[in-house]
């Protein structure tokens, strides 16, 4: 079997006002769950997980009862207990599905040394940026080194900082040159890819600038309009191609396009969506389809999911006939 490393932190969700005519928040398990849980509905092939997690002790019995409901986890030894408590957030929805996240919790990161072994066992890695803080930039790009395939990484909350009373709010990312280069292929949102790009005022001027030899693919999520990409021809012609030297040489030439998203349901809840369609995304690249054919999968996934409540149980449904029809490709 080959192995994912799925790396990110495991969140207990509180969501206000996502529901209309509850008053009552819902509890359930956030953050990297949505990915671990998607990955279990759409893999193909010999692809297994390897959760690379930290677990706060008040919360570890819960979070091996949700991986044990899952099909594809090969093995826990990811998964670490800390004494910190879990990660906690509040989320509070308004208009347009957008909405505003506290933080409470206090599961460190991962150091260099800690990952490298966990790297080393891992055939590709997709990174996901829950707290923000699961890896520093050293880390990053060791973790970029030692792992033999593809490194996906969604930024996510790398872009976010945290107020004096815990609300996430969007910021510009210190370093992004060097983060980018840590990673194969990058997914952002339209906020996200705006404020990276600020200093050019023109997004796809920034993508032409750093795909290259390091990161091959820029993939922006838009929601219910599905989403856009920017690409080497290298990574577009072949994504799985690998080798020990430069991917594509600096002067690749760099395409574009965007997939049309999938009507979905109609009262969306958003919560989970980008992750699952990063994990839809990489997964299906993995098993060999084209990109447009990964993204389009990677729509349809994350509006199925837009139907759904939480991350448990989250497998089950999109394996459903009535969830997911994994025999589509288009």
């Amino acid at each position: 079997m080959r192995r994912l490393g799925v790396l990110g932190t495991m969140v207990w969700d509180t969501i206000h006002e996502r529901d209309p005519g509850r008053d009552a928040p819902i509890e359930e398990w956030g953050g990297i769950a949505y990915a671990l849980a998607a990955f279990d509905a759409v893999v193909e092939g010999d692809w297994e997980l390897f959760p690379i997690l930290k677990i706060g002790s008040d919360m570890r019995e819960r979070a091996d009862q949700f991986l044990q409901t899952l099909q594809h986890v090969g093995s826990v030894d990811g998964v670490r207990t800390v004494p910190e408590p879990n990660n906690r957030v509040e989320l509070y929805y308004h208009e347009a599905g957008r909405r505003c996240e506290r933080l409470t919790g206090g599961v460190p990161g991962w150091s260099a040394e800690e990952l490298l072994p966990l790297a080393h066992a891992c055939d590709a890695l997709y990174v996901n940026f829950i707290a923000g803080w699961e890896l520093d930039l050293v880390a990053a790009g060791i973790l970029r080194e030692a792992t033999p395939g593809l490194v996906y990484c969604d930024l996510h909350s790398l872009m976010l900082g945290i107020g004096p009373d815990g609300v996430r709010v969007l910021r510009p990312l210190e370093s992004w040159r060097e983060w980018l280069a840590c990673f194969d292929i990058v997914q952002l949102n339209e906020d996200e890819l705006l404020t990276l790009a600020e200093e050019w005022g023109d997004p796809w001027q920034l993508g032409a600038e750093v795909l290259g030899p390091l990161t091959r693919a820029l993939l922006v999520t838009r929601g219910q309009e599905g989403a856009v990409w920017m690409a080497t021809r290298r990574f577009w012609d072949d994504p799985l191609a690998s080798g020990t030297g430069p991917f594509a040489n600096a002067g690749d030439a760099v395409l574009s396009g965007r997939v049309d998203g999938d009507p979905g349901a109609h009262d969306p809840d958003p919560t989970g969506c980008g992750d699952v369609w990063g994990i839809t995304c990489f997964a299906s690249l993995l098993s060999g389809r084209s990109l447009t054919a990964s993204m389009r999968r990677a729509n349809r996934v994350a509006a199925r999911n837009a139907s759904f409540r939480g991350a448990g149980g989250l497998a089950t449904y999109l394996r459903s006939r009535s969830g997911l029809l994994l025999t589509e490709d288009g």
